[in-house]
């Protein structure tokens, strides 16, 4: 049975690769349809110079149920991920690159970071940087690109402390102009940190986002002060992708000084 598997499993990969047209990767890492929290490559990571991939899988760990997930990279400039994730509720994976900072935001002049992505047309997902700081004790989501809506409603929706009667979060500020881009803000809190949610009002691929000026709006606010940036995240928040969907991400970096 076990020899079946390994088989069963290489199967699957190689589909994988081949849809994602990455066969050639430098590295790539494959994960099972699961409910296991130890199941193989959940957390499948690999370094790529100052960057760190995950394929982050976390969804069995929080008692969701997930499909089979293959991530691959060449470089920071080019990666993406093949997820065949059930139709049912629950975030399953947010497979994705990061870069850490370990800096006090008071001390940057500068930080910025560049994406450009492919997404499909169905499913349900959200294409989004996800900002760490105060040793995670908030997260800064700066959703991209999406298949809800802007005003909190469809099938992702933002953290929240508030929502309205039809199951939609409210946000806190509405068409927020900072960091290069117009925004809904929503703020909430996951059981373990707080989250503030940016909700880019026109959806993109394409953008550089400057995430210094987002931090010190969060701190105008209030809500966070001067702590330390731990990782700048990018990659896919994948809630539903049944019969397997790419994601892709060219020339992502961040620059911080």
């Amino acid at each position: 049975m076990k020899s079946l598997h390994r088989v069963l499993g290489a199967a699957v990969f190689a589909m994988a690769l081949a849809s994602s047209g990455a066969q050639a990767a430098t590295w790539a890492a494959s994960s099972p349809a699961t409910t296991s929290c130890s199941a193989s490559n959940l957390f499948a990571s690999w370094n790529y110079g100052s960057y760190n991939f995950n394929n982050d899988v976390w969804g069995p760990c929080g008692g969701v149920a997930v499909g089979p997930q293959t991530i691959w990279a060449n470089s920071n400039a080019d990666w993406g991920v093949w997820s065949d994730q059930p139709n049912t509720g629950g975030i399953k994976s947010y497979p994705h690159i990061g870069y850490t900072v370990n800096r006090t935001i008071s001390s940057l002049s500068t930080l910025s970071s560049t994406i450009s992505a492919t997404t499909p047309g169905g499913g349900a997902w959200s294409s989004t940087f996800d900002v760490w700081v105060g040793n995670n004790a908030h997260e800064i989501m700066l959703w991209l690109n999406y298949t809800g809506t802007a005003a909190g409603c469809g099938n992702v929706k933002p953290i929240s402390y508030n929502w309205n009667a039809s199951g939609c979060a409210i946000p806190v500020y509405t068409n927020v102009n900072v960091g290069g881009a117009t925004w809904n803000v929503y703020r909430g809190h996951n059981g373990a940190n707080m989250v503030y949610s940016f909700l880019r009002t026109t959806k993109t691929n394409n953008t550089t986002i400057n995430v210094l000026a987002i931090l010190n709006y969060l701190r105008n606010q209030g809500w966070i002060s001067d702590l330390v940036v731990g990782d700048v995240q990018y990659g896919f928040e994948i809630t539903s992708s049944s019969g397997g969907m790419n994601f892709g991400s060219k020339n992502f970096s961040v620059t911080a000084r």
